[in-house]
């Protein structure tokens, strides 16, 4: 139990005593003490004052007292400023948690609950490489099914490839027309980055027809849909639906190419899935689910035949669920996949890793499965992110002017190897240990950097900034243990030692955050928020710095503080270690 847990279940037993009509006593919170005053945790006593018809000064007074001389040493003293209650912890909580816990590689991490998550993430397109907006989408599925998993959860980790419709026969169009049967292997490309650029060779062909249409007199809203490539790229949708052997052949081969790149592009990255599911084979799915609806009266037809839901009264609008040919919608094929995750794994939770631009759409999902009954409605969650853009504005697929995931990796790497080459701290590094670092490093700053924002959040990415060995950065994390295991590599502590002696304010701030860690665990499953491990972590290693700056390990007062301190290196080590996971981050033994 986290002590924020403890003490909440202390102070609520204290009140009861003290104040024996109070029934739920449950009005108050506990915060860390901040760092200008005297003390470990601090009760806010301002939701109690109607509760107990007292005020703050008299509530305070009287529950520090009781809390200190029948908390069984636990407390050791109390403060009061106006309507804050602030509780000094006696060292040997501090102590014995460290003699518990130090090499604990499971700390933080909770037992089996009994249920299962699905996680969906990555959701790539088949007409174009994975990019900069993917990276973040990746890191944040991975890293919330790994935080959930520490959370007791079992966790499938799922991906949607959209593998159909019209932006794929833009790529396959263009290629028929432009490429010379050129392929991946001729051209020594990747078939994801091979495919991108037909994809952006078609819009460029693309633009030009509309402009010479619209210079001989056509409107753009007409020569947009009269252009030769466009009708060609029509058609072809047309002919993949009616299943026409040329075109599904084409697809299957330009969609190889692709799966072929991105699987690379995953291992690179360090993200992977359970299950994988294709849109040309859920595309269909909710058609049964349209007619139960409208036998229920969920869902209603108009006169063209269209099927459609009123949301009006939960403050929405009417949305179509099947069109008036009878296919399928986006939405139609979500509500038939969620049936059909619920059924392949009895799920209690589906969470969606999409960006915010779909916000509207997952309350719409949400909603109807509701309406249908469907097992886990409740439990679908869009877990939204804001876009990542530069600092030189936002990227457009089509235009070409995306940052490619594989690219930008590879600029990590790079920007890695020359700020430690810098540094001058590796000579004795070998030709794969230097590689190996320079990836550990490279990788580790793109993803701290994407991961320490809110995803609620639009952010800029800036690559230089990110790799900032001094900054708010994944490297300054990872130079902080293997700053560490320099330390254990002399001497590591030894098995049978107690400790008696009083905690420096260095010593306990370290345990204090240590500490922390399940809970911090738990609150980044609940608020599904990977930031709240990143920023915890950064704040750890920098606790460490000021810890190691002002008292030394090797060369403690006494033995027995020495023994105390490597003890506390060694977990806060594996604090890190196991933090920087739930990232999907690596540290280094030494860099």
């Amino acid at each position: 139990m986290a002590i924020t847990q403890h003490l909440q279940t202390i102070v609520s037993n204290a009140i009861q005593i003290l104040y024996p009509q109070v029934t739920d006593p449950g009005a108050f919170q506990v915060n860390q003490t901040k760092p200008e005053f005297e003390g470990d945790y601090t009760i806010v006593l301002f939701g109690l004052v109607k509760l107990l018809k007292s005020s703050p000064e008299a509530i305070g007074n009287t529950l520090g007292e009781y809390l200190v001389k029948e908390s069984n040493g636990f407390f050791t003293s109390y403060n009061l400023i106006k309507g804050f209650l602030n509780l000094v912890v006696a060292d040997k909580y501090w102590i014995e948690l460290l003699e518990e816990h130090y090499n604990n590689d499971s700390f933080g991490k909770a037992a089996s609950n009994g249920q299962k998550v699905m996680v969906e993430y990555s959701s790539p397109n088949t007409n174009k490489p994975l990019h900069l907006g993917h990276l973040r989408n990746n890191f944040l599925g991975w890293s919330i099914a790994e935080i959930l998993k520490a959370n007791g959860y079992e966790v499938i980790k799922s991906c949607i490839v959209n593998d159909r419709g019209i932006h794929i026969c833009k790529s396959m169009i263009a290629w028929q027309r432009f490429s010379d049967g050129e392929t991946p292997g001729l051209a020594q490309k990747k078939g994801d980055h091979f495919v991108g650029d037909y994809y952006v060779k078609f819009n460029d062909v693309y633009k030009a027809e509309v402009e010479s249409l619209v210079a001989s007199g056509m409107t753009r809203e007409l020569a947009e849909k009269e252009a030769p490539l466009m009708k060609e790229a029509q058609q072809m949708l047309v002919d993949w639906e009616a299943g026409k052997p040329e075109v599904t052949d084409l697809w299957k081969m330009m969609n190889g190419w692709v799966y072929e790149g991105f699987d690379q592009t995953y291992k690179r990255i360090g993200s992977d899935f359970d299950i994988v599911y294709y849109e040309s084979e859920t595309y269909l799915l909710g058609k049964k689910i349209v007619q139960e609806g409208l036998g229920k009266g969920i869902f209603y037809r108009k006169e063209d035949g269209s099927v459609w839901i009123d949301l009006v009264a939960e403050g929405l609008d009417e949305k179509l669920v099947q069109r008036r040919d009878g296919t399928s919608v986006y939405m139609t094929q979500d509500i038939g996949l969620a049936e059909q995750k619920y059924e392949e794994y009895q799920i209690s939770q589906s969470i969606y890793v999409v960006g915010d631009e779909q916000n509207y759409h997952f309350k719409v999902l949400k909603l109807i499965a509701q309406k249908l009954g469907l097992p886990n409605a409740d439990g679908i969650f869009h877990l939204s992110y804001g876009m990542v853009e530069l600092p030189t504005g936002k990227m457009k697929s089509r235009e070409g002017t995306v940052v490619d995931a594989d690219d930008l990796v590879a600029e990590m790497v790079k920007i890695a190897e020359e700020h430690t080459l810098e540094l001058g701290k590796v000579k004795d590094f070998n030709e794969d240990e230097l590689s190996e670092l320079y990836d550990t490093i490279g990788l580790g700053a793109l993803k701290f950097y994407l991961l320490r924002v809110d995803p609620k959040k639009k952010m800029i990415f800036n690559p230089e900034e990110s790799i900032d060995i001094h900054g708010y950065t994944g490297p300054f994390i990872q130079y902080t243990h293997a700053r560490i295991k320099s330390i254990l590599r002399k001497e590591m502590p030894e098995d049978e030692q107690s400790f008696t002696s009083p905690l420096l304010p260095l010593e306990k701030s370290l345990l204090v955050s240590l500490e922390q860690f399940p809970a911090v665990i738990e609150q980044a499953a609940l608020e599904h928020n990977p930031s709240a491990v990143a920023n915890y972590i950064y704040h750890l290693a920098k606790t460490f710095n000021s810890f190691y700056t002002e008292l030394s390990v090797s060369r403690a007062e006494t033995e027995e503080k020495k023994q105390f301190r490597l003890r506390i290196a060694v977990m806060t080590a594996n604090v890190i270690s196991q933090g920087m996971a739930l990232l999907g981050i690596r540290v280094p033994e030494k860099m």
